[in-house]
């Protein structure tokens, strides 16, 4: 739909930063060309101040409108036209290594993008038709992930977590080392040293040439938070679709922006409905985890979010409404990814399928023997006798902590393996292992030199 050549003058009300106008039918009896998510240009009476807006709310002729730097300066005599399209984002291969804001305009002083391809963000889903089923694993370097909880592509994913916890660089580490083509990065309500941390963990690892960043700091408008979003996954729809590219989308934090829906529905005198969110909340969680796709035409775009928990209550509305939506979470607390917490629903589509024959049979016997290893902890704190096998546990378990659980660990999931087979050489006698004979004659360590503590 074009724009909107005509300009109104009926601004009824400023409430903050919204601005509330009335639309009536033009005289030339023509309908009026307004739409959800359309941009207008606001200009104050006296023509000294230009601001972008957003609609965000039609009831019958009345529009309400986010204005991105405030309404200082605006009166209501200012004139209002609409665009006749929401917000555009640069595609084209020029963006990577760039830095944009949360209005999509380059914020690292590159050079100018004004003659690339503009593109709407926020569009539909994937057609059904189009997407394959998962199949193809994404190495990350990290064990705990590789070994465990493999992250797969076109899989969306979140990693919960609380305030305090190392989260957003152990995001930008997953980045750097993931097996993936493109990295396209968002980041809402970060704070300038998180935003730096980014930058500087893409840069000197080597992968800021394939990164996009689409950055809000806290300092910026929050109607802004809710762009970046869509134009991270936009951009990297494209790069999917058009150049078959697999794309890892890495989106923090969630729930800032889901608290920037709030903050705007309440604005925009909207019934809360839980805990002040709107009730729309999981609706618009999941169109934007849905972008998450396998082309059966092109490449993959996978999407891996921060979601903090306040209070580390995974029952908040947030955590609670993308629990629905997602496959599965990454536990992150005390500075280490929690096995019994975590969880991929879609590794078995590639454990045993790509990888080797032993993983699925590692993973469940390492798990089993940690959960022992924290009840035998759990009787060691309450001072009763302990067995010998209780003390091989309770040796399992320091040692799976250190070589596995520490955020720091990197190896690749063969090494991962090979060391869950010393570990438990080391902690175990083969038959109490429980594991299939002919993978403990193949894969089960004979020699003492194979103690990791050694490796």
């Amino acid at each position: 739909m074009g724009s909107d050549s005509t300009s109104y003058r009926s601004i009824v009300a400023i409430v903050g930063d919204l601005v509330r106008l009335r639309v009536a039918a033009p005289e030339s009896g023509k309908p009026t060309r307004v739409r959800l998510d359309d941009l207008a240009v606001l200009v104050s009476g006296d023509g000294t101040t230009r601001r972008l807006a957003q609609v965000i709310d039609i009831r019958d002729e009345r529009v309400s409108m986010q204005v991105f730097d405030g309404t200082k300066g605006l009166a209501t005599d200012a004139s209002v036209q609409f665009l006749g399209h929401p917000m555009q984002v640069t595609y084209s291969a020029n963006i990577l290594g760039r830095i944009f804001d949360g209005r999509g305009k380059p914020m690292d002083h590159g050079p100018a993008l004004d003659f690339d391809s503009q593109v709407e963000i926020g569009g539909p889903t994937v057609n059904p038709m189009r997407r394959v089923l998962a199949s193809r694993m994404i190495r990350t370097g990290v064990p705990m992930i590789d070994l465990f909880n493999c992250l797969v592509e076109s899989q969306k994913i979140p990693i919960f977590s609380v305030s305090g916890e190392p989260y957003n660089a152990f995001l930008g580490r997953i980045g750097t080392q993931a097996d993936a083509d493109i990295i396209v990065f968002g980041g809402m309500g970060l704070g300038f040293d998180d935003f730096y941390s980014f930058r500087k963990t893409f840069e000197d690892q080597g992968s800021f040439a394939r990164t996009v960043m689409f950055v809000n700091q806290a300092s910026d408008s929050i109607v802004e938070r809710l762009l970046v979003p869509d134009m991270a996954l936009a951009v990297a729809e494209l790069f999917a679709v058009e150049e078959g590219k697999r794309v890892l989308v890495l989106l923090t934090d969630m729930t800032a922006y889901a608290d920037a829906l709030k903050e705007i529905g309440i604005a925009n005198e909207r019934v809360p409905s839980n805990r002040g969110y709107m009730g729309d909340l999981y609706s618009q969680l999941a169109r934007r985890y849905e972008k998450a796709c396998d082309y059966a035409k092109g490449g993959s775009v996978t999407i891996l979010a921060v979601t903090t928990m306040p209070g580390n209550d995974v029952s908040h509305p947030v955590p609670d409404n993308t629990g629905y939506i997602t496959e599965g979470q990454f536990y992150l607390h005390d500075g280490q990814l929690d096995p019994f917490g975590s969880l991929s629903r879609l590794k078995q589509l590639v454990i045993g399928k790509q990888t080797r024959e032993d993983h699925s049979q590692v993973m469940n016997t390492m798990i089993r023997l940690y959960s022992g290893a924290v009840e035998a902890e759990q009787k060691q704190a309450m001072a009763f006798d302990l067995s010998d096998y209780d003390q091989q546990l309770l040796q399992y378990g320091q040692l799976f902590r250190q070589h596995f659980m520490a955020l720091d660990v990197s190896m690749s999931l063969e090494q991962a393996l090979d060391m869950g087979w010393q570990l438990m050489a080391q902690c175990f006698r083969a038959e109490q292992l429980l594991m299939k004979p002919e993978l403990i004659d193949k894969y089960f360590p004979t020699a003492t030199s194979d103690n990791p503590e050694n490796a």
